[in-house]
């Protein structure tokens, strides 16, 4: 039988693939983490070439101010500003303000398709590895999971990427 009270699914494009390491993107939250220091969230950024991930622990309540301010100190100050940033649908994602800095750095704001999570795959990919590590490396005490995070972006993140081989 047919769900006729589901909305219809988004046509699922793949992404063109990016020319340059560090200049497409893809941002995701993961969220329901246990506290750890004050922070029960992470924001993932990945870049699409290379598959780098940065990973960025944050407190439960964040704005779309808030995660600018991380975005710029934790990741601009690194590699610069994307050409695109691919990102779901999330609020923070979609607000004013977060639209208005990314056009005045001439950034292109790309959103994955509804309902369609895998049409950013390597970030959700890289998501589940670090949701399923995590409480692995902090199985003695599932709140300190904070002081490892680096460490996972050094672990989890490939070190090569066949596709650039």
């Amino acid at each position: 039988m047919k769900d006729t009270c589901s909305r219809p699914s988004g046509l699922l494009l793949p992404f063109p693939i990016p020319s340059a390491i560090f200049e497409d993107i893809s941002m995701d939250f993961i969220t329901g983490l246990p506290p750890s220091h004050g922070r029960t969230v992470i924001l993932v950024i990945v870049d699409r070439l290379s598959k780098y991930g940065h990973f960025i622990a944050l407190p439960p309540k964040f704005t779309s101010h808030k995660i600018a301010k991380v975005f710029v100190q934790e990741y601009i100050r690194l590699h610069g500003f994307p050409s695109t940033i691919i990102s779901d649908r999330d609020p923070i994602f979609l607000s004013e303000f977060w639209a208005e800095i990314n056009r005045l750095q001439g950034t292109q704001l790309a959103k994955s398709s509804a309902y369609h999570p895998q049409s950013d795959g390597q970030t959700e990919a890289l998501n589940k590895c670090l949701e399923m590590y995590l409480p692995c490396f902090a199985v003695d005490n599932p709140t300190s999971w904070l002081p490892l995070l680096p460490w996972q972006s050094f672990g989890i993140t490939p070190l090569t990427n066949t596709a650039l081989s």
